[in-house]
């Protein structure tokens, strides 16, 4: 801060990681990422993080970050409690947050996970400044579309936080 003010200086100002990032919901899905999903989904969104750094990590690492680091125990609560997801109990190779990993290349991951009233999907998808997260689900069940109507604005609520708080844990130096 200069001295006498609450103005930060520019060396204050260029080590903050707290920087609030923009994230918004893409209401026209690209075609790239629907593309990944089931042909004919129930349901599908897409949140994308606009960061001059997307690119400096894998679609893994920022799955992994998202969906390990911040979901962490209450995403586990919602995918296996909630919405039943039968999702790998110990650490694997193939799977990530229980998640089965279904599909990847160097630009996206997509993970898959089943439950006995729905199928869902998460993609992840790095861009040069940007990092997209779209929830894709099949309802297996008419009680699938029941549960998550009642989940979805909560879902919609989260997933801002969830990509910038993802970013957040991936910078070096102390965390907060």
């Amino acid at each position: 801060m200069e001295p006498g003010t609450n103005r930060p200086t520019d060396r204050d100002e260029a080590n903050r990681t707290d920087v609030e990032l923009t994230v918004r919901r893409q209401h026209d899905i690209p075609p790239a990422i629907r593309a990944l999903g089931p042909a004919d989904p129930d349901y599908i969104d897409v949140f994308t993080l606009l960061t001059h750094d997307a690119s400096h990590r894998s679609p893994e690492q920022w799955a992994r970050a998202a969906f390990e680091d911040v979901a962490g125990l209450p995403g586990q609560f919602i995918w296996r409690v909630l919405l039943g997801l039968r999702l790998q109990r110990r650490a694997a190779p193939d799977h990530l947050a229980g998640w089965k990993i279904a599909d990847r290349c160097d630009r996206w991951i997509r993970l898959e996970a089943h439950s006995w009233m729905l199928t869902g999907h998460l993609v992840v998808q790095v861009g040069d400044e940007q990092v997209s997260m779209a929830t894709i689900l099949c309802y297996d069940r008419p009680m699938g579309a029941r549960i998550w109507s009642l989940l979805s604005a909560v879902h919609r609520r989260l997933a801002p936080g969830l990509l910038r708080d993802a970013h957040r844990v991936q910078q070096p130096g102390p965390r907060r």
